[in-house]
């Protein structure tokens, strides 16, 4: 199973449009970038891919990253930054199926795989398959199984892949607070790869309106306000859950400079072999 990054990103990205802080400044002069979140995985036994998530860059991400189009899509939720390049596919797919939660969300009275369906049903290409958390669907030759995990007001989901003939597996926190289920843990753990939402450092906790909770035995805040993890969340969930590797991702351009790139922060364009 090889793994893409394509967008590491949170809903702006980094560099920022029109921002000239440090961090965005520095990611110039590096010339890396997390665009918005997107995730490409190949069952390179098969030669067919998976898409997890359709970030507003797919078009850029699939370019630079010399990728072909993939042969399945799974949407998280229905945030924009999730969803909105699914338009991506006009032309460029004869037909391609999109997995999506099938749960009623009461914020919305739809599922994630009706929301799918009603916004994109102008794209005769895309057949929006409904999936029941925890329920395993074989996509790809890969087995895939969609978590709830905490991301308020919206439903949400994490989601496992595993490869049934290697035992590969690439776990996904989705966009969440350190709040996940004991039940979806159990379907996330012993990942070889697990990529978790970080979306600031805690110290940053303080500038938010609601502040941080869910603090660890330190009284450091593993959660940033309601929605997201901090770096330290997401590396306490990994331990949680006992990843072999973990890489942080949904990044905002807020991390200090001389945080911004250092391990395990991602960075668009890494590839992973799971074997």
């Amino acid at each position: 199973m090889r793994v893409t990054l394509l967008g590491t990103g949170d809903t702006t990205g980094t560099p920022t449009v029109g921002c000239d802080c440090e961090t965005c400044e520095a990611a110039r002069d590096r010339g890396v970038e997390r665009t918005r979140f997107s995730v490409h995985v190949e069952n390179e036994r098969t030669g067919e891919s998976i898409l997890v998530d359709a970030s507003p860059d797919f078009r850029y991400q699939f370019l630079r990253e010399d990728l072909s189009p993939p042969d399945a899509i799974v949407i998280t939720h229905v945030h924009f930054d999730h969803l909105d390049g699914l338009g991506n596919v006009y032309r460029l797919l004869d037909d391609v199926d999109v997995y999506a939660p099938d749960e009623t969300d009461p914020e919305t009275g739809q599922s994630v795989a009706e929301t799918v369906a009603a916004d994109y049903h102008y794209l005769d290409t895309i057949t929006v398959e409904p999936v029941s958390p925890f329920e395993p669907v074989s996509v790809g030759g890969l087995e895939l199984r969609l978590v709830p995990v905490d991301h308020p007001p919206l439903l949400c989901y994490g989601l496992a892949i595993e490869d049934p003939e290697t035992g590969s597996k690439l776990s996904l926190s989705g966009d969440t607070s350190y709040d996940v289920p004991e039940r979806s843990r159990e379907v996330l753990a012993d990942p070889d790869l697990f990529l978790a939402d970080a979306i600031v450092p805690a110290s940053l906790s303080e500038y938010h309106p609601l502040g941080g909770r869910h603090e660890g035995p330190d009284g450091v805040p593993r959660t940033f306000g309601t929605k997201h993890m901090t770096r330290e969340g997401a590396l306490a969930l990994a331990d949680d859950l006992d990843a072999t590797q973990t890489r942080l991702v949904h990044l905002a351009h807020f991390y200090p400079v001389d945080e911004a790139f250092e391990d395990p922060l991602a960075v668009d364009g890494e590839v992973y072999d799971l074997s």
